[in-house]
């Protein structure tokens, strides 16, 4: 990326731009640690009482917009003027028609350079915010750098960053990189533009990279199942071991969204994609995350009925069977082991609250915790 850090005055607040660039020069290829929180203006948010939604929800963002109209109807009003102006009403921090309806009604040159102004100078979140939607609105691709660091602080401005990239021309590449970058909730927003968007370029990183584990991948593992075509790529298998685990986290996830998205049960290739991944599961090599993954698997194979894993009787005991002789192996078994014997939280709750009827040499003396 190519923006600098800005030189703010001794003394003076802290720009969220210039936090998040500062965090991401830190470790460049990773997500910000807690996601870039606190964030500078923390303490002026903590405790005191935010303005609520509108019960009506297709009047949020108006009050926004008025501020807004009446600001552009000057022509000689500052962005600067709009760096307090948010605190006393409703931001809402996704995409909203009555802030782009504002941004529309305004000429397009002061909407940027308004809302380049707000993004890399605000102090507070809330101006940042709609600086933010101005460019979502009537940014060019000059402003990608500027939307990608904002981005970074995923949890609040996420939305607005992907729905900028997934409705201009070229979006995809922008949204790749921050989708590298972002966990959590801002992960769920950027996965879930790339899967709107199905775009050919973006489907090698969607098949090997875009579930990192969170439970709040549970909202899109199943689109990306869809839109990647993976039962149509289970072929790789074989030579593709990254495709192999990342198939083992999206179909983990599936076997227990339910309420959030696609599910084991209503996805069409469940059984094809299990016996795939099953075939191939063991020739990874043993580690704590790969161990849970099957065991969870094995697990919902024996406690839920064949339509709740989307495949049949006689597919459910063979893939059952072929998980089990994987975890049941010498050399897996000593990993599950050391795992819960270094405290490792996915192998104490394996250990603590696997059903009783699932066997796991890993943990041969333990009685399973079946809730009485």
């Amino acid at each position: 990326m190519s923006e600098t850090a800005g030189t703010a005055l001794p003394g003076s607040p802290a720009t969220l731009y210039e936090h998040a660039l500062r965090l991401h020069q830190l470790a460049p290829g990773k997500p910000l640690p807690r996601d870039g929180e606190p964030y500078p203006d923390d303490r002026s948010h903590r405790g005191r009482r935010h303005p609520e939604a509108p019960e009506d929800r297709h009047s949020v963002g108006k009050d926004a917009a008025l501020i807004l109209d009446a600001h552009f109807a000057r022509s000689s009003a500052r962005p600067s003027e709009l760096a307090d102006a948010f605190h006393g009403v409703y931001i809402p921090i996704h995409q909203n028609e009555h802030i782009a309806a504002a941004a529309e009604r305004a000429d397009r040159e002061r909407v940027r350079r308004t809302g380049r102004w707000l993004v890399r100078r605000g102090t507070d979140r809330c101006s940042v915010t709609v600086g933010l939607a101005l460019l979502a609105a009537g940014g060019t691709a000059d402003d990608t750098p500027l939307i990608q660091t904002i981005g970074l602080l995923s949890n609040h401005f996420g939305p607005l960053a992907a729905h900028a990239f997934e409705t201009r021309p070229g979006g995809v590449e922008p949204l790749l990189w921050l989708a590298e970058r972002v966990t959590g909730w801002g992960r769920v927003y950027v996965v879930e533009a790339l899967c709107r968007l199905d775009d050919p370029t973006a489907r090698p990183w969607l098949l090997h990279r875009a579930c990192d584990g969170d439970f709040l991948n549970g909202y899109f593992a199943g689109q990306v199942a869809t839109v990647t075509r993976l039962h149509e790529a289970l072929a790789d298998l074989g030579t593709d071991t990254e495709m192999v685990e990342h198939i083992g986290r999206l179909l983990h996830l599936m076997s227990g969204c339910g309420g959030m998205g696609l599910t084991l049960a209503r996805y069409p290739y469940s059984g094809a994609v299990l016996e795939a991944h099953a075939r191939h599961a063991g020739s990874l090599g043993p580690t704590v995350e790969r161990y849970f993954t099957i065991a969870s698997l094995a697990q919902h194979l024996t406690t839920k009925s064949p339509e709740a894993s989307g495949c049949t009787a006689a597919q459910r005991e063979a893939l059952r069977a072929a998980y089990l002789e994987v975890l049941d192996r010498a050399e897996w078994a000593r990993i599950a082991r050391a795992g819960f014997a270094a405290d490792d939280r996915r192998m104490r709750w394996l250990a603590d609250h696997r059903a009783p009827e699932l066997r796991l040499r890993a943990f041969p003396d333990r009685e399973p915790d079946t809730g009485q």
